[in-house]
């Protein structure tokens, strides 16, 4: 891609944020050396890691690359044979605790998922752990090695505390001792790294021993006395062992780091490229952006874009598409309409997508590959180059025209503009004829009411404009397409008070064909707002209309397996009552049969059988009378209601306890698990629970015990002015029979004070094996003076 293009549509701004998202240097610099491919396949691959990257951030959070350090050049030292200072080595352990850190994140808890395009990438990352634990555990800073980072280390460094122990215990005897009087004074100081005393220049032969330094007065010699010459000689000595000593577990780091230089590599390589794959994740997280999808057939349907530049809070969205039915869009109206913006979003969008980032438009938005992308944006004019704007514009155009083919996207913003209308208008005209005889995609903006016939007249190319309100004076922002825009300049001159004679002069000077054609423009405008507000009513229309068939179908659904059941069940009745007439029918014949037959039967044995048939008779009618009676709503007695007492709160049906009693008007508080509210007794009515004692002790219907003690459990207990092994007995007892009354939750009142009593309750219910959790009250709780308790189920 050229790279005024890249300046022009503002892509170097995006890169900007890309590469600020970037954790690593080498992360940073891949970020601002992306470029826009024109490999399809490489873009799709691009924009597939950038979703999976976007995708893991949604589901466990961001993670930082910052630990990648640029250890190429050590690992070039080491494949020569090298060893590394402490500080190369502590880049090392960070990087491989970096991959340690990355490689965890990398592990997706759902192993039933589908493998995504960085699974590779996290699987081929080798923490390492043996190695970087030991180089921290070796070396402590850049500038400090561990005592214990080897044995002959610990040797020589418990040797120089050893060493210096005794030379500080001479020089501290000298200092202390009848020497005072000759050192100017009572310190120890160090010259050229051997321990030294300052001595009064006039007596540096009372104290022998070698001068190493003088005060810049002269009047102080820094000598260091005989006694500890040998001693700082063995110092230095040790020092020179400890040197030794620490390059030695240096190059024993150094080989262990050398035996998987390969591995160190290849962990560097992936965290570089995945530091650069979430950084663009980010950017997409940013301004919500989406994963395009891919032609290379010149098609461009962006669905609600926003300019990524643009708050997002204030942008307004705009669907635009091209390529399909036309290649070359003429979009016109006035200016701060958006016309540029339109252009810009297009361009940039397409320079985003081959580059592999997301862009901020709605899901399945299409974007096309373009070999190249040319902008001819904003003001052009060059006092250097002695060039005009319009010289300026149509030196870009001319090259623009030398290299556009049918895979190219050209934008033009105000083609022609700059100079003699008529001619403007027919080079405009020209331009973009020639670009539309290539197949080239085009969008151009301008004034000319020429280029909106040209639109209009030529087929593949379309008129588009940005609405404008001459009510409001304001721009709206919306792009049309399909519907030339018309200049509106009389009318925004009448609306800000120009007077109506010199309009109406204006509108004289144009020409007849002009003038019908901004009337035609203006009445296909009044016809689109007409339209589209048609076509808002039919959509509303059409969504009752499909919400009352739903509800219908619902209703017939119903009403046909309602009509079914009870078919079903007539039937069913009316076969139970054949069969039981049948049998009364079977049993009264046998009987007629047998006191027929019978002698000696006597009238009143049949009657009876008839009135015992027909009390049969009588019981099932009234069976069939019977009806289910309503419900009566229990009333509750306000002076044997307790605190305690189960109720059900009736307008939230809900059970609870009473936690107060009734006030005059017979508003009181019920205790609802962790919800308390304020009801009236109109509102509740008692909860009749069965009470357990030892001749019934039996479950009840829903599994549910209560005791007959736990039903004077309150749900709160005051310990206030209590010690603490006092309250905690009373602690025990009260959870033990509120976890009997099923109670969900309680308060311990402990109040503030010093704190004992809230620790000791504490230290109780951690142990407590009923208790689910607790904590300390909130606002309107009780706040830190109270513990709110909640029992496990």
């Amino acid at each position: 891609m050229n790279e005024k293009a890249l300046r022009t549509l503002e892509y170097t701004k995006i890169i900007e944020r890309l590469t600020e998202l970037a954790g690593s240097s080498i992360g940073k610099e891949l970020c601002r050396n992306l470029k826009p491919s024109s490999n399809l396949a490489e873009i799709e691959a691009a924009q597939k890691q950038t979703s999976d990257a976007l995708s893991r951030i949604y589901q466990r959070g961001s993670i930082s690359f910052s630990g990648v350090q640029d250890v190429r050049g050590s690992l070039k030292r080491l494949e020569i044979g090298g060893s590394l200072s402490a500080l190369e080595l502590l880049r090392i352990a960070k990087l491989l605790e970096t991959t340690s850190r990355v490689k965890s994140f990398g592990r997706l808890e759902n192993s039933d998922r589908e493998k995504d395009s960085l699974d590779d990438m996290f699987d081929g990352l080798q923490p390492l752990a043996n190695l970087y634990n030991e180089i921290y555990r070796c070396i402590l800073s850049e500038d400090e090695i561990a005592d214990d980072a080897s044995p002959a280390l610990a040797k020589i460094r418990r040797s120089i505390r050893q060493t210096n122990d005794r030379v500080h215990t001479q020089l501290a005897s000298l200092v202390n001792g009848s020497s005072r009087t000759y050192l100017q004074d009572a310190v120890i100081t160090m010259r050229n790294g051997r321990y030294c005393v300052p001595v009064k220049s006039e007596y540096k032969g009372q104290v022998p021993g070698m001068i190493h330094d003088q005060s810049s007065t002269g009047s102080t010699l820094f000598i260091e006395p005989m006694a500890i010459v040998k001693l700082n000689n063995e110092l230095r000595e040790l020092e020179l062992q400890e040197q030794k000593a620490i390059e030695a577990v240096l190059a024993e780091l150094s080989n262990m780091a050398a035996a998987e230089n390969e591995n160190i590599a290849d962990n560097f390589r992936i965290l570089t490229q995945l530091d650069f794959i979430f950084a663009r994740a980010m950017l997409s997280k940013s301004y919500n952006g989406t994963e395009p999808i891919f032609n290379e057939k010149g098609h461009i349907n962006i669905k609600k874009g926003r300019h990524p530049l643009l708050d997002k809070k204030s942008v307004v969205p705009i669907d635009i598409w091209l390529g399909k039915d036309f290649r070359l869009l003429v979009i016109t109206g006035p200016n701060t309409g958006g016309k540029t913006v339109s252009l810009k979003t297009v361009g940039l969008f397409t320079l985003m997508g081959q580059a592999g980032l997301h862009i901020p438009a709605f899901d399945h938005s299409e974007l096309s590959v373009f070999d190249e992308v040319f902008a001819d944006i904003g003001d052009e004019q060059s006092i250097e180059q002695s060039l005009s704007t319009f010289s300026s514009h149509m030196t870009h155009t001319v090259s623009i025209l030398k290299e556009a083919t049918n895979r190219s996207l050209v934008l033009f913003d105000e083609l022609g503009a700059g100079t003699d209308p008529t001619e403007g208008a027919a080079l405009a005209i020209a331009i973009l004829n020639e670009l539309h005889s290539r197949g080239t995609c085009t969008m151009a903006t301008t004034h000319y009411s020429e280029l909106k016939v040209f639109a209009l007249t030529t087929p593949g190319v379309e008129n588009g404009c940005c609405e404008f309100s001459v009510e409001t004076l304001r721009p709206t922002y919306r792009l049309l397409i399909g519907v030339p825009g018309k200049s509106n300049a009389f009318a925004i001159s009448g609306k800000l008070g120009l007077p109506e004679h010199i309009i109406e002069d204006a509108r004289s000077r144009i020409s007849e064909q002009d003038e019908s054609f901004e009337d035609l423009l203006s009445d296909l405008e009044h016809s689109r707002i007409t339209i589209e507000k048609e076509q808002e009513e039919l959509a509303r229309y059409k969504a009752e209309a499909a919400s009352l068939k739903a509800q219908l179908e619902k209703k017939q659904e119903r009403l046909d397996s309602a009509k079914e059941r009870i078919l079903a069940e007539a039937n069913e009745k009316a076969h139970t009552i054949l069969r039981e007439a049948k049998e009364y029918a079977d049993e009264t014949i046998k009987n007629f049969n047998k006191y027929g037959k019978a002698a000696g039967v006597s009238i009143s044995d049949m009657e009876r059988e008839r009135t015992r048939l027909r009390e049969k008779m009588n019981a099932a009618e009234k069976n069939m009378a019977k009806k289910t009676p309503a419900k009566v709503k229990k009333a509750v007695d306000p002076k044997a209601l307790r605190v305690g007492d189960s109720v059900k709160v009736l307008s939230l049906n809900l059970k609870g306890t009473v936690s107060t009693l009734p006030d005059a008007k017979g508003n009181l508080f019920v205790q609802m698990g962790i919800l308390r509210s304020q009801v009236n007794l109109r509102d509740i009515e008692p909860i009749d629970e069965p009470v357990i004692t030892a001749s019934n002790f039996n479950r009840t219907g829903s599994g549910k015990i209560k005791m007959a003690k736990s039903s004077s459990v309150g749900i709160e207990l005051n310990l206030l002015g209590k010690t603490s092994d006092e309250a905690i007995s009373e602690l025990d007892k009260y959870l033990d029979d509120a976890y009997i009354a099923h109670l969900p939750s309680v308060r311990i009142v402990h109040g503030k004070g010093t704190g004992a009593l809230r620790k000791a309750v504490h230290n109780y219910l951690r142990r407590c094996k009923i208790v689910d959790e607790y904590h300390l009250g909130e606002f309107g709780e009780g706040d830190a003076g109270v513990t709110i308790v909640t029992f496990k189920k």
